[in-house]
């Protein structure tokens, strides 16, 4: 698959088989993220990769509309330090390693999705992250449910148009 082909497939997958990834696809996911670019190659990331099933359920109940991480096969937390003067961009940096994983997955037939920590205390206690490290993004993988579904072209509604997105030389 092409890096273009995976940009347009990809899709949000919410529900998954239960089936475990094969370690070399988890590996290339999240070497995936090792690699990305960030800010004056700060690199400043952790990954957090729970595959436990009981951890995954707690996980779930840190976020509103997180149920996909309850039944996902590996969900990769993305771990970066508390606030400083670098915090947009740690986040924006893991926003690109986010990026680089679901396309790998993209890539090998496994689907993502991506949610939100809303309670980053409670997500710091089930995955025993130290001091001076937050959360906020996690990505669920996993074999899409619905094969069909998921390989289905994206609906004409699903993105804004290009002249309304794009803006030349100025606004």
């Amino acid at each position: 698959m092409q890096v273009w082909d995976a940009i347009q497939s990809k899709r949000a997958i919410r529900e998954f088989r239960d089936v475990a990834l094969a370690d070399e696809h988890i590996e290339r996911i999240l070497n995936a993220g090792r690699r990305s670019q960030s800010s004056k190659n700060s690199q400043p990331w952790h990954f957090i990769a729970v595959q436990d099933k009981a951890r995954l359920l707690q996980l779930a109940e840190t976020g509103a509309g997180m149920g996909h991480v309850a039944g996902c096969a590996l969900c990769v937390v993305i771990v970066v330090p508390t606030e400083n003067e670098r915090t947009l961009w740690h986040f924006f940096d893991s926003g690109q390693s986010a990026a680089y994983m679901q396309l790998a997955a993209t890539e090998i037939g496994i689907g993502s999705c991506l949610g939100t920590i809303y309670e980053p205390d409670l997500a710091g206690e089930i995955l025993g992250i130290p001091a001076g490290f937050q959360t906020r993004l996690v990505i669920s993988f996993g074999y899409p449910a619905d094969q069909a579904a998921a390989s289905k072209p994206l609906s004409a509604g699903g993105r804004r148009l290009f002249d309304d997105v794009v803006h030349w030389e100025t606004w």
